[in-house]
């Protein structure tokens, strides 16, 4: 069990940090509910209380100390000497990595509170093959056509008739209706 400092840096992540409280009851609901008051105790300006547990041994019941960290902190049960853990009675404190956002901190721990042990989440072991994206997904180009000159004119040659025979029957539509 250690006394004094605690250095945090800002790219920690993935520990379960468990202290024991030698506190009076009044004094550990204070800190589990009054904002800011366990940052203010540990000499650091902001902790996040979601990632803060503060509980009584006996409030575990069957499950045991090594029963929360493994089920409720994700603690891998090989890590954990549950013999020893379970022997430990009394308030207890675990706080998350992610408690200090990101912030590199030391923390100052007053006599009243003592690290048990640090602890490591379990990550996760997956692996995956890589994925092949199917011809059919693959962004395609159009291909332009092609086309030698005799067929560009003969192409334009067509539009130009289309428009001039369209321009043709309007003029005729015309003079029509001012006949009739």
């Amino acid at each position: 069990m250690t006394k004094g400092a605690i250095q945090i840096s800002a790219e920690e992540h993935g520990h379960v940090r468990l202290f024991a409280l030698d506190m009076r009851p009044e004094q550990i609901a204070f800190l589990r509910d009054e904002p800011g008051a366990l940052a203010q105790l540990l000499q650091i300006n902001t902790l996040d209380m979601a990632q803060v547990d503060v509980f009584h041994t006996k409030d575990l019941e069957d499950l045991g100390l090594s029963g929360y960290l493994s089920e409720g902190c994700g603690i891998a049960r090989s890590d954990l000497d549950t013999a020893r853990l379970n022997a430990l009675s009394g308030a207890m404190m675990a706080i998350r990595s992610r408690a200090f956002e990101g912030h590199a901190c030391d923390l100052t721990l007053p006599p009243c509170i003592t690290l048990v042990e640090t602890f490591s989440e379990e990550t996760a072991k997956w692996s995956a093959r890589a994925m092949e994206t199917p011809a059919a997904a693959k962004p395609q180009m159009p291909q332009p056509k092609k086309t030698t000159p005799r067929q560009a004119r003969a192409e334009a040659r067509r539009i130009g008739a289309t428009v001039f025979g369209f321009a043709m029957a309007l003029i005729a539509l015309g003079l029509f209706s001012l006949l009739f």
